[in-house]
């Protein structure tokens, strides 16, 4: 996962120091490496919070009540 952004982010890199002015240099630097780097981190970590949420809540549901044996 990590060599795609490692990747992406040369080239937008490469791209943004060959830009013809400053200011289009950070726009291809935010625009087309920031802001695409941040979503596909997020996406690509979404696996891994559900993953998380599943194992948490198969925690508490096999710790079930704990204090009432009546109700377990």
């Amino acid at each position: 996962m990590y060599i795609v952004a490692i990747g992406w982010s040369y080239v937008i890199l490469m791209m943004a120091i060959t830009a013809s002015s400053i200011g289009k240099g950070l726009a291809i630097l935010v625009f087309l490496g920031v802001v695409p780097l941040l979503l596909f981190v997020y996406v690509t970590g979404g696996t891994r919070r559900r993953k998380r949420s599943m194992a948490l809540a198969d925690e508490i549901a096999r710790q079930g009540d704990g204090g009432d044996p009546e109700s377990d």
